[in-house]
């Protein structure tokens, strides 16, 4: 029996990525899976750009909008959501989306982690506002040194990560991710596909789309999110547009400023992204222009 097909798009915002799966599903009798950790949640259809109803309607899509932005999801949870459609569904996959993170733990397994309480969470970002990342780095070094070399002083993220893991399991982050699960796909012909567009082709698709999302009721998102009643540092209130329009219903910026302010962080968000591509998937990744 010939084996499918599992196809990962990966690329920065705005590379065509949707399109390209569109096309590719298309033509194979594929179905698409998301690999984005904003296009996940409810509410956020137009401001993360998620595939259109009628690109949805033309092929099977899974992962989309599925999940309460008053949830912390993360990179295990769609791991597992992940492999359960790889094990229901038959027919060629294409995993396609932004989040490097979601296609390591395809390829390459991840540490299964427990859940941390929300309140073990707040405290070390409270410890981090208060405190600074150099101190809380100090604390890493005589906890969990192997992580600490890794880590930069000033990566208050990460270090307040490796040291909320060990308060809430009383093991170290090294610990946990010396225990890998295995990758997802073993006996599967797999395609690895790096979108990366030219930055200045990259950087007028951002902004061009940015105007069609405001067109289209971005703002009208962020108010619905805002109505919620959310925690700022819950995952779906950093989407690139949220805080930014946030501002704007509070009174506290213009909506010219908070779309050139958007805009920007796109744009670096993109740069990122596409370094983060270059170093972290392997060669057996064809980039595609």
């Amino acid at each position: 029996m010939k084996k499918r097909t599992i196809t990962l798009i990966a690329g920065p915002t705005a590379s065509g990525k949707s399109d390209f799966a569109l096309k590719l599903a298309q033509e194979n009798e594929a179905v698409i899976v998301n690999a984005d950790s904003m296009q996940v949640y409810s509410v956020l259809d137009i401001i993360t750009a998620r595939p259109s109803r009628e690109d949805m309607a033309l092929i099977p899509h899974y992962l989309y909008g599925y999940i309460a932005p008053d949830e912390h999801y993360s990179t295990g949870k769609w791991l597992k959501d992940a492999i359960a459609i790889l094990e229901n569904i038959e027919l060629p996959l294409i995993f396609v989306g932004g989040t490097g993170l979601y296609f390591k733990a395809l390829t390459e397994g991840l540490a299964e982690i427990p859940d941390i309480p929300d309140c073990i969470r707040e405290k070390w970002r409270d410890k981090l506002k208060n405190e600074g990342s150099l101190t809380l780095y100090k604390m890493l070094e005589t906890i969990d040194e192997p992580v600490a070399r890794r880590l930069s002083d000033r990566d208050g993220q990460r270090i307040i990560r490796a040291l909320e893991v060990y308060e809430a399991t009383g093991k170290t982050l090294s610990y946990w991710q010396s225990r890998k699960t295995r990758p997802a796909f073993e006996n599967e012909n797999v395609e690895k596909l790096l979108l990366l567009p030219d930055r200045n082709v990259v950087y007028e698709r951002i902004e061009k789309r940015f105007d069609k999302m405001v067109e289209n009721g971005a703002l009208n998102e962020a108010r619905a999110l805002d109505k919620l009643g959310l925690a700022p540092s819950m995952p779906a209130m950093k989407a690139i547009g949220i805080p930014e329009f946030i501002d704007v219903l509070k009174g506290r910026k213009t909506i010219q400023a908070a779309i050139e302010e958007a805009k920007t962080n796109t744009r670096r968000y993109a740069k990122r992204q596409m370094t983060w591509f270059r170093h972290q998937l392997g060669d057996d990744w064809k980039k595609v222009p």
